[in-house]
């Protein structure tokens, strides 16, 4: 799956992946890998990354167009 939403938040906020791997303490290849759907996102990643765009994660991927988060 690639992850089309990450990369367009990612953008809107003028980061680059290397911004975001730091953000989630990895390295920017394997954050390349997961914005582009060549490795599959572990739980703790998808959940920083929305906790970093304050969106939820259903909005991530796709399965809302609500970015706001339930609570």
């Amino acid at each position: 799956m690639q992850y089309v939403r990450i990369r367009n938040l990612r953008e809107d906020m003028d980061l680059t992946q290397t911004d975001m791997a730091k953000k989630l303490f990895i390295s920017q290849r394997t954050y390349s890998y997961y914005e582009s759907g060549g490795h599959d996102m572990p739980t703790e990643i998808l959940i920083r990354i929305a906790d970093i765009y304050q969106v939820s994660i259903d909005y991530l991927l796709e399965r809302t167009n609500k970015r706001e988060l339930n609570r």
